[in-house]
């Protein structure tokens, strides 16, 4: 129970932080202290997304950054592809969901580097059209559902970008409008997960109190703390943790190859 809200915590607390929903690191903690295997980890992590996107997104709402209308755009599609990417992660050989699990990883990194640079971008661009927009956020909610679904993951690395670079909102009002997007995301992918017998609900209790508790608390600090040192240190967890999945999963695959016949 313990160490389930120790989980929840840490990954709500940098979930509201930065407007992604905590996932890797609930996917990546589960794995390495419970032993679960990656599918059992992915669908727990999503439950978990649920509460991290209720709690993470009041916060943002209190303090005026949500934009609604852009949360149901992204949500309408991602609700829709969360459930096949579910799927398609429950069809993939543990190995093969390692490797996939850790190169996302790193291209998360990458990403969360370069969002200052991003941002600029945003700034000297002219604005889009509005069913410019609308096409942008669909699109982006059904990638973010799909990758949501397979991964246990949020999909706010796919959102964020794309509410700062076309739609143009402001950094905390994408990570506010992200962070609601992710409940239904997380919602639709554990049901689809708990319906394939993915899901350990004996840690939920201890997970979900973490995970609302972190969500809260950070979503109240990310309005008065600058973001570029924890987005450094997230990045630099995040490259470890995927080098860590890679290495993992090509360990598994050679234990799983059969052995070379000898003569």
């Amino acid at each position: 129970m313990l160490t389930s809200f120790l989980i929840g915590l840490l990954a709500g607390g940098f979930g509201g932080l930065v407007g992604l929903g905590g996932g890797v690191f609930i996917i990546a903690l589960t794995v390495r202290y419970f032993k679960f295997t990656q599918i059992q980890a992915h669908a727990t992590a999503l439950m978990g997304l649920t509460f991290t996107g209720l709690a993470g997104a009041l916060t943002y709402y209190l303090h005026g950054s949500v934009d609604f209308t852009a949360a149901v755009c992204l949500a309408s599609a991602a609700i829709v592809t969360a459930r096949f990417g579910a799927l398609y992660a429950h069809a993939l050989p543990e190995w093969q969901l390692k490797r996939a699990f850790g190169v996302f990883l790193l291209c998360v990194s990458a990403l969360l580097l370069a969002k200052p640079y991003l941002a600029n971008l945003a700034v000297l661009s002219h604005p889009a059209a509005t069913w410019v927009k609308i096409v942008a956020l669909v699109v982006s909610g059904a990638a973010a559902g799909f990758l949501g679904g397979m991964m246990g993951v949020g999909g706010g690395s796919i959102m964020i970008p794309a509410m700062v670079l076309v739609v143009g909102l402001s950094q905390y009002t994408a990570q506010g409008t992200s962070l609601l997007a992710i409940a239904p995301i997380g919602m639709m992918g554990a049901f689809t997960h708990w319906r394939l017998g993915n899901m350990v609900v004996r840690v939920l209790p201890g997970l979900v109190v973490g995970v609302v508790l972190g969500s809260f608390l950070s979503g109240s600090l990310a309005h008065f703390l600058s973001q570029g040192e924890l987005r450094l240190i997230f990045a630099v967890v995040l490259t470890w943790m995927g080098i860590r999945n890679i290495r993992a999963a090509l360990r598994l695959k050679a234990a799983l190859a059969p052995s070379p016949s000898r003569a």
